[in-house]
Parts: structure tokens; sequence; C-alpha cells
């Protein structure tokens, strides 16, 4: 079956969406995409199904709770942060991974939030490497001066009004980054605020992501429009036991106008910037 909606179950009990795409022969590598905030699986379909058909690559998708098809009633119901996705929600789409795929060498593409949490994964040790698109550190000093003129409006009024009028952060009705469960916002809140970012959730947690000693590819986007570059090296400087490489990606060079934060994954990278990710495979494997 070259496409199959699954059901994942993490280890408290919670049910998520996930979706496997299978290549036609046996797979040469296998890729988890791990989505960015309040970004829905679906998103990724097109580059997972170009992986699967065309590069021989089996990639799994999944939707956080609370997000996307894991969405299940009311959003205020949903007792959850981002610890939660990255501890329950990615290891069980990781361990899902690696049973479907035991032969193929298994890698993890993160896209912002995604590539962020990887060191606090149960089980990410058994990765043969991250590619990071997109991740910086969100602290807000780190962040596009864009971004950066509205952080004291967004993380000082609009968020803690909102979390406490409703419960949840209602991103989709206020066009500001999505619908996203009460814990996880106020969660990313704190480490929006904080200079060292997840890593200032506590001392055991930049511990674990000190200790995180997988190869990371990290892809800087010159014109995001959320990132820059001195945030993603920020991140990936709490990766202390990692090997990382930073990639400055500028669209000039791959004959575009504009990639951004989210462009890497739009179908009209499919001759230009998708290729990046099976080289990368093939360069991990080598």
């Amino acid at each position: 079956m070259p496409e199959q909606a699954l059901t994942l179950h993490t280890a408290d009990g919670h049910a998520l969406t996930a979706t496997a795409f299978e290549p036609a022969a046996p797979p040469r590598a296998a890729l988890l995409i791990a989505s960015a905030m309040a970004v829905p699986q679906s998103y990724y379909a097109p580059l997972a199904r170009w992986l699967a058909e065309t590069q021989g690559i089996a990639v799994l998708t999944f939707d956080y709770r609370g997000i996307g098809a894991s969405r299940q009633g009311p959003l205020a119901a949903v007792r959850a942060d981002v610890l939660t996705w990255a501890r329950q929600d990615c290891a069980a789409a990781l361990a899902e991974a690696a049973h479907r795929w035991p032969a193929a060498p298994l890698h993890w593409l993160g896209h912002s939030l995604g590539a962020q949490i990887v060191g606090l994964v149960p089980g990410h040790e058994r990765l043969a490497g991250m590619l990071s698109v997109a991740a910086g550190s969100g602290y807000w000093h780190h962040t596009h001066p864009r971004v950066r003129a509205l952080s004291p409006w967004l993380w000082w009024v609009l968020v803690p009004l909102a979390l406490k009028a409703f419960g949840y952060f209602p991103g989709g009705r206020l066009r500001k980054i999505g619908d996203l469960p009460g814990g996880v916002m106020a969660q990313w809140r704190r480490w929006c605020l904080h200079p060292d970012y997840l890593g200032g959730e506590s001392a055991a947690v930049r511990a674990e992501l000190a200790a995180a000693a997988l190869p990371i590819t990290a892809l800087a986007v010159t014109d995001d429009e959320l990132m820059t570059e001195r945030g993603v090296r920020a991140l990936f400087g709490l990766y202390r036991g990692a090997r990382v490489e930073v990639r400055r990606v500028e669209p000039r060079e791959h004959g575009l106008a504009a990639i951004g934060h989210f462009g890497f994954f739009r179908e009209r990278m499919r001759e230009t910037l998708w290729p990046m990710v099976p080289r990368w495979i093939e360069q991990a494997a080598a």
C-alpha cells in the first residue's frame, strides 16, 4: 500500500493520526517528518509522496495531539505542552517508523519546532541524523526584526488574554500562528521570553539537549521571515554533543525569488530544494 492512514497510540493513552508513504520496493532509507508549530501533517504530504515515489525513501508524517487530524473534541480540554508533544507524540511516531521499516536507516526531518525538540524525544539515539529546516531559537531577541517588533504585544498582551478568555490559543481566528492547546502556548511563551529558549525550561532539559549526539544539518533560510541565522546558531548551540553543520540557503542561488519559513515544502520546490533531502540522506550513509 503506497500511502496508508495510521492511528498511533502514545504511552499515555492518546490516539494520533499519522500517514505512512511507502515506496514500491523495500526502502533504502526511512524518514520521519516532525511538523512546525500548528502545521498539520498534510502540509508535508507532497514532499513525502515525492520521496516515496521517486527516491525510494519511506516517510512517516503525523499530527501532534490537538493539531490537524489528531484534534479531537474541544481544544481547551487538551492537557498538553510542548514537552508532551516531544516525549509522548514524537516518541510514538519514532517507534512506529522504526518498527515499520526495521531494515532501513532512520532519519528525522524537522521543520521549525519539529527540529528544535528532537533531543527531548525518547529513542532519538536510533536516528542516523536530522535535517533541520528553518529551525532556530524562538527567543524574541533572536527572531526576525519584524517579529521582534510585534513580540511585546504578542507575548505580554495577546497570548495571556487569549488563554484566559478561551482556555486555548485561538490562533486561526486571530490569524496568528494557528490554534494551539493552552499548555503548549503557555510553555512556548515562556521559552520565547527566555534567552536560552527551550533550554530555559530546566537544568534537566538543558542537559538532555547537550547530551544528544546525533549528526545535525541545519538549513538557515536567508529570507526566513521568522527566524534568523543568529537564532539558528543559538538553538543548535544547546546541542553541544551533536555534530552540527549550519548551511545557508539563499533563494537566488537556486533560481528562486523567495523561500521563507514555509516555502521549502511547497510543491513548486520539487526541482530545486527537494533534492536536498535525498542528497543529505546519501551523505549521511556515506
